[in-house]
């Protein structure tokens, strides 16, 4: 089995889900995957491919970097990225949705003006920004 960790990711899958308060059923409809096959990612019985990652992400509300790296899919960076930031943001659950949004929004609008890009994961990367690391 490759050298992904689908241990890991299950149980950080599960944590994501539980922490978005949504049920299996609720996620594996939103990803649009089958709820047996989500459970078996969960379990660590399935290793899912990087576009079923991608679905869970987009339905999670994280990164889909982020799922890549506990899949060990992609080496972690050093330093907190503006993903991680992002990521920290939209899992807390001490926030409410809005004021989620407003925070990156904000925090998009920092990282713009000074020339690192946006966070959105639509946006193109601002890897190679002098100064960055």
């Amino acid at each position: 089995m490759a050298s992904l960790n689908v241990g890991n990711l299950g149980e950080f899958l599960r944590e994501q889900r539980r922490t978005a308060q949504l049920s299996l059923r609720q996620l594996s409809e939103a990803a649009g995957v089958s709820n047996p096959y989500l459970s078996q990612i969960e379990r660590g019985l399935r290793k899912p491919s990087a576009e079923i990652l991608q679905q869970l992400a987009k339905a999670l509300r994280i990164s889909a970097e982020t799922l890549y790296v506990q899949a060990g899919i992609l080496d972690e960076r050093q330093g907190p990225s503006g993903v991680e930031v992002q990521t920290a943001i939209r899992t807390d659950p001490s926030l409410n949705e809005k004021q989620k949004q407003v925070l990156l929004q904000i925090y998009d609008s920092f990282r713009k003006e000074n020339g690192y890009g946006s966070t959105d994961p639509g946006a193109a990367p601002a890897d190679d920004v002098p100064g960055h690391g």
